[in-house]
């Protein structure tokens, strides 16, 4: 008997971690080969790729607290778009000094003259795009971008996430940034901090001593009558308290006899799946910006970084890298094959003038089921059934999938220790979970 915590990723870990200072010991069981989750990393002939773009920008100081013990890299965030065969600096919002006056004046006018309407009547994201920012620039950068990155149009998706993700300048500010490129930086983090070495992972590196991470276990059935768990070599463990990150629509099929109405609740969580091309280059200075955004709707990728901008660490010396990621709805992969949306893939940032043919010396091209959770319509009501009944049945559930929310990876640690927190409070006061 004891406590068992479902998914090595950081909010898994974070648990396991917060339960150890307070000299509670866990098992973590995590189904792959290695720990880490969505921050872990892989290499090919010497270079060195995250899952996904990692950066840290956090203020909390807990998080700080463990992430500063690694020796780190700071950075600007200096971040840039690619629209139509032109860069503008990052946000594209209140710097468009390079398009050309036509675009500049169509984007200026429907910004004076977009809708004056109250938060509490914007009905989609899509209205909030063009409240913001005015019809042609939602049209012709966020919305199209929208498809790209959430993989539905923006009026399928809520408003609630936005926060401050999204930078709303004032027409002063736009106007200026139409007649200089002298403009601030209005991103909304002063700094982005990535570890010397072993990639994003190694801020966790710290965390990790003395914890029971049991790698390759797969978890294959949960039996809350019995609290046992069945793994897919045939193990049965016995838990008295259970912590899951698991995403919840893979934590419900596993749950014996649960609810039909749980069940399909949990499978109408939306989310978008990720292809990540990996591309190394035997010339140092390939990608010489730390990451920027692409609207075209034409070329695949939504997102590209340099990992070995990030550290030098991740590529062999005298080399460099990019990695892209393209994102699909829920599982459901492009038409195209692998090697076919790899070889597009490269073609495209030829022609966008980001390398030659000659320079590129791997490629790699691999998919992740999750990447992020999309806020359609009717997220909040499914969540809220999942949560509930697993709430119900003494399941802690944390992390970005298992609180199915738009978790930073540092919202995840704190996720992944309050989850921790909650299970030594019960524990405290004699309200045990089984």
């Amino acid at each position: 008997m004891g406590n068992i915590i479902l998914g090595g990723g950081i909010a898994g870990v974070g648990a396991a971690y917060e339960l150890k200072k307070h000299n509670i010991g866990s098992i973590i069981l995590e189904k792959n080969d290695s720990w880490g989750g969505l921050l872990d990393n892989f290499i090919v002939d010497g270079f060195r790729f995250d899952k996904f773009i990692h950066l840290s920008f956090s203020n909390d100081k807990y998080v700080n607290n463990i992430f500063f013990e690694t020796p780190l890299i700071k950075h600007k965030p200096l971040s840039s778009n690619y629209y139509k065969g032109t860069w503008l600096k990052h946000p594209a919002q209140n710097n468009l000094y390079p398009l050309n006056k036509e675009e500049q004046d169509k984007i200026l006018q429907d910004f004076r003259q977009r809708k004056d309407l109250d938060a509490s009547k914007i009905k989609n994201y899509e209205e909030w795009l063009r409240v913001q920012y005015g019809d042609y620039f939602a049209e012709n950068f966020p919305i199209p971008y929208t498809e790209k990155y959430w993989t539905l149009k923006a009026s399928e998706l809520e408003t609630k996430w936005v926060g401050e993700r999204m930078y709303k300048p004032t027409l002063e500010e736009i106007e200026k940034g139409c007649q200089t490129d002298l403009t601030p930086n209005t991103y909304y983090a002063k700094e982005m901090r990535y570890p010397k070495k072993g990639g994003y992972k190694s801020f966790l590196e710290p965390m990790i001593k003395g914890l029971d991470i049991r790698t390759n276990s797969k978890v294959c059935n949960i039996n809350f009558l019995k609290n046992e768990i069945t793994l897919k070599n045939g193990e049965i463990l016995v838990f008295d308290n259970l912590i899951s990150s698991l995403p919840l629509p893979e934590i419900c099929k596993l749950i014996n006899d649960i609810p039909e109405k749980v069940l399909k609740a949990s499978q109408k969580l939306n989310f978008t799946s990720g292809y990540l091309v990996s591309l190394g280059f035997n010339k140092p200075d390939i990608g010489n910006k730390l990451w920027f955004y692409i609207y075209d709707k034409d070329i695949l990728p939504a997102r590209v970084y340099s990992p070995s901008l990030k550290s030098k660490d991740n590529a062999p010396e005298g080399c460099s890298s990019l990695q892209a990621e393209i994102y699909f709805n829920r599982g459901e992969k492009l038409k195209m094959n692998d090697l076919e949306i790899l070889d597009q893939t490269i073609q495209r940032f030829i022609k966008m003038g980001l390398f030659k043919e000659e320079d590129l010396i791997v490629k790699d091209i691999r998919c992740e089921k999750y990447a992020n959770i999309i806020f359609d319509h009717h997220i909040y009501e499914n969540r809220k059934i999942v949560l509930d009944y697993l709430k119900e049945n003494k399941i802690i559930s944390v992390g970005r999938f298992g609180e199915w929310d738009y978790f930073w990876s540092d919202q995840s640690l704190i996720s992944g220790r309050n989850g921790a927190l909650q299970l030594i409070k019960l524990s405290k006061s004699n309200d045990s979970y089984y």
